[in-house]
């Protein structure tokens, strides 16, 4: 039998289109095979694994949280939601996530299958009841029958899971009205039941719909640009306002948050493309994504030998006599690879063995020697704590480097090693940060440390239990 193939913009079938008439979860039969993609299960897995075989998208150094998928016929997007699962199928996948927005059911909050499974020509796909019950508990969003009953942003997503993680169940969760409150209740559900779990979130999307291609391209264009910024404030106030940039706005929004909270979150464009590419009307064009956010790995720990240390100590000792003298910063050429690698850096000036300034950089966004020059000058001269070190002074002063490693979330305290680790808190506004030596210097616990890291923060003692807000990092400290 020969399917019939409709264009993106299809009209929907209505009282003609066939529905299991069933509202109690259990499993949901598909509602769009043979209008979205094959209902042949044969023709069905061969063309995705063709589309998977022909996608061709560089590896991610880092660890991949999500994709960014689209959800339209296979006919227009599926190749472009190939890439996302190419790039993916081969990491140890045990449930997937898959959010997508509410088309034809208006809704507060959520909607989440809590069990049961979705099927497919392809099978079942079994839902992860005991994932999707500690989301619902969390989020406090349950089952919304009408939510799942025709909606294909979710549906379209499980044959290609099928196909590239054979072994994983799935949580299916639909999104109603798009406000700031659901997309971050959702995302930070998703900070405290996904940590320790191999599950992959798919935010299903489409981007801008029915503008000229030229249109589309220019508009799709400057979303992608704000996506790679991670320009979550400003996504969030187009997707309220329900600007025509993405129609899963939401759901691609609480996957960002969900990302940022865990870690330094980045996102790569995998594919892009529109309805017009695949032989739709170049008049009124749907536009596509496929990206993955991920996080970078930590930087392969840095190796100095005892005279590249030496010359990093006089770097930071210069660095800061000429800041006091000339106002500003010295100026090298510097030659050596090693210290043109962009690191987290802090620079600590003591007197007498008592503190008298420390400044840095906890991101890697400055080359090695860039950020010590900075550090040691702002240590010098910029730490509210203490009064600006005269030049007179500096033949007291010693100094003392740490390089630190990227900062990465703290599933579990008793990964905490005193002496070994930094911590470093977020909350809103306020952040605080102690180097690994600090513990040791003064004798703390695990538990002394984390109350006294939430105390440089200006935080309760026992802020460092909100999910998602303790970093722990690791530093190469040396000094004079």
């Amino acid at each position: 039998m020969k399917v019939k193939l409709f264009t993106v913009f299809f009209i929907l079938l209505g009282t003609g289109l066939l529905i299991d008439s069933v509202l109690a979860q259990g499993i949901r039969r598909p509602v769009w095979a043979g209008q979205f993609y094959e209902a042949d299960p044969a023709r069905l897995a061969h063309l995705i694994d063709a589309y998977l075989q022909e996608t061709n998208v560089p590896g991610i150094d880092g660890r991949i949280a999500g994709l960014i998928c689209p959800h339209a016929g296979y006919v227009y997007s599926g190749k472009i939601a190939a890439s996302g699962y190419q790039l993916t199928k081969g990491l140890d996948i045990s449930t997937v996530v898959i959010i997508g927005p509410s088309h034809r059911s208006r809704f507060e909050g959520c909607s989440i299958y809590l069990k049961g499974g979705f099927e497919t020509p392809l099978g079942v796909a079994e839902v992860d009841e005991k994932l999707a019950g500690e989301l619902a508990r969390i989020s406090g969003y349950g089952y919304v029958a009408d939510a799942h009953r025709e909606e294909h942003s979710v549906e379209v997503q499980v044959p290609f899971i099928q196909r590239a993680f054979p072994q994983a169940k799935i949580v299916p969760i639909v999104m109603g009205y798009q406000t700031e409150d659901t997309i971050s209740r959702l995302a930070a559900a998703l900070v405290k039941a996904l940590p320790g779990r191999k599950a992959l979130v798919v935010a299903s999307t489409d981007m801008s719909h029915f503008l000229s291609q030229e249109e589309a391209r220019g508009q799709d264009g400057k979303t992608i640009e704000l996506l790679k910024a991670m320009e979550i404030k400003t996504l969030l106030r187009k997707v309220e306002r329900g600007e025509n940039i993405m129609c899963g706005g939401g759901p691609v929004l609480s996957l960002l948050l969900y990302a940022q909270k865990l870690g330094q979150a980045r996102l790569a464009v995998l594919k892009a493309g529109d309805s017009a590419s695949a032989g739709g009307s170049s008049d009124r064009v749907v536009g596509y994504l496929s990206a993955a956010v991920y996080f970078e790995e930590k930087p392969a720990s840095l190796i100095l030998n005892k005279e590249e240390k030496a010359e990093l100590l006089a770097l930071a000792r210069n660095s800061i006599e000429y800041y006091l003298t000339n106002g500003e910063f010295i100026n090298l050429e510097i030659s050596n690879p090693k210290f043109l690698e962009n690191r987290g850096v802090f620079v600590t000036l003591r007197e007498n063995g008592e503190l008298r300034g420390c400044i840095g950089f906890v991101e890697p966004v400055y080359p090695l020697y860039q950020a010590i020059i900075q550090s040691a000058g702002y240590a010098a001269a910029g730490d509210p704590r203490f009064s600006p070190l005269k030049p007179d002074e500096l033949k007291k002063i010693k100094v003392e480097i740490s390089i630190l490693t990227r900062p990465e979330p703290v599933d579990d305290i008793s990964d905490i090693k005193i002496g070994q680790h930094g911590l470093l808190i977020k909350q809103g506004n306020r952040s605080g940060l102690l180097l690994p030596q600090v513990a040791s210097e003064f004798g703390w616990d695990r538990s002394v440390f984390l109350k006294e890291v939430c105390r440089k923060a200006s935080l309760p003692d026992d802020a460092w239990k909100k999910p998602g807000s303790l970093f722990k990092f690791e530093a190469l400290v040396f000094g004079e």
